[in-house]
């Protein structure tokens, strides 16, 4: 049976590299929103419009994560999932499926976070948003801690995981 898998946790706490070893694992078919991000608006997206950018990413995200399910594949979505609301909604969306969700909450520590993310940013491979330490913290800030009631795989990211 097909199951939505979702990537929780902060900017550079090691998401993209989980969802993609479960796209080779499982096999599944993988969705990370920062890839299409850059793809559709390109790597520094304008701040002011930025949230309604990101929200039709998602549109376009949800509608093809859903035809995959329907025909019985798994998938992966990577996009950080920060808000209660997003997760409840995911949930929601795969309940009206039919399929499983499993949460997944990657952690990492902050100073190890930064890094990568300076790093990444230094380097701007494809798929990459550019983050300065200020977005980086920003964004951050805008992490919604997991409530009691969320069941989770939890994964370590840590520096053997780079």
């Amino acid at each position: 049976m097909a199951t939505l898998h979702l990537l929780y946790g902060s900017v550079g706490s090691g998401k993209t590299t989980v969802a993609k070893k479960l796209e080779r694992e499982l096999p599944a078919v993988r969705f990370t929103h920062d890839e299409w991000t850059s793809r559709l608006y390109g790597c520094d997206p304008p701040a002011a419009g930025f949230q309604e950018a990101a929200a039709r990413v998602w549109e376009l995200i949800w509608e093809h994560a859903e035809r995959v399910l329907r025909v019985g594949a798994d998938v992966v979505l990577d996009g950080g999932f920060w808000s209660r609301t997003s997760r409840d909604d995911a949930r929601r969306r795969a309940a009206a499926l039919g399929v499983p969700c499993r949460l997944y909450c990657v952690a990492c520590p902050e100073p190890l976070a930064r890094r990568r993310v300076q790093d990444r940013t230094a380097a701007m491979p494809p798929g990459t948003l550019y983050i300065s330490d200020a977005t980086f913290d920003a964004l951050n800030r805008r992490v919604e801690p997991l409530g009691p009631d969320e069941e989770c795989i939890k994964v370590t990211s840590g520096a053997d995981a780079d």
